[in-house]
C-alpha cells in the first residue's frame, strides 16, 4: 500500500479568540501523535464530514465538503485550527489545555462548540482501532490560498 498524500488550503484568518481543550482530548491527539511515523495524525470527524490533521502544537479541521483550486494545485479548506501554547506549564495531565482557536470561514465559530464531542468521539474511535500498533504512514501538504 503506498503512502497517499492530501493537500490543504490556509484561507487568510479571519477571527480568532483563546479558549481551552479539555485534557482528554489533548492527550488522547498527543498520544495518537506519538504513535505516527510522520509526526502527522488524520482524524475523520465522521459525524461533520471533516477531518483533523493533528501536527505538533496545532490541530487543524478541514472541511471534506469545500475544495478549491489554486494554479495547478487542488485541495481541500482548512476552517478552523486550534494552536497550542505553554503546553509544558500544566500542573497535571488532568488540566485543560490553553489554546488560541483560528477561524478561517464564516461559520467557523459555529462548528468549534461541536468540534469538542466529535472530536473527542473520533479521537477514541482511532485509539481502538490502532491501540497496539503504528498508525498509517500518509502524508499532509498545506498550501496558503
Amino acid at each position: 500500500m503506498g503512502t497517499v498524500t492530501e493537500t490543504f488550503f490556509l484561507p487568510d484568518e479571519i477571527g480568532r479568540h483563546e479558549s481551552c481543550i479539555p485534557a482528554d482530548i489533548f492527550n488522547l491527539a498527543r498520544t495518537l501523535l506519538a504513535r505516527s511515523e510522520l509526526g502527522c495524525v488524520f482524524v475523520p470527524i465522521r459525524q461533520m464530514q471533516f477531518l483533523a490533521v493533528i501536527t505538533g502544537d496545532e490541530i487543524d479541521f478541514v472541511d471534506s465538503q469545500a475544495y478549491a483550486c489554486n494554479r495547478d494545485e487542488g485541495g481541500r479548506l482548512i476552517m478552523l485550527a486550534w494552536h497550542f501554547k505553554n503546553t509544558r506549564e500544566r500542573q497535571a495531565l488532568t488540566e485543560p489545555v490553553e489554546c488560541d482557536v483560528l477561524y478561517y470561514h464564516p461559520e467557523s465559530s459555529d462548528l468549534q462548540s461541536r468540534l469538542i464531542g466529535y472530536f473527542r468521539d473520533s479521537l477514541q474511535q482511532l485509539d481502538q482501532r490502532y491501540r497496539n500498533r503504528t498508525l498509517p504512514a500518509d502524508g499532509a501538504k498545506i498550501l496558503k490560498l
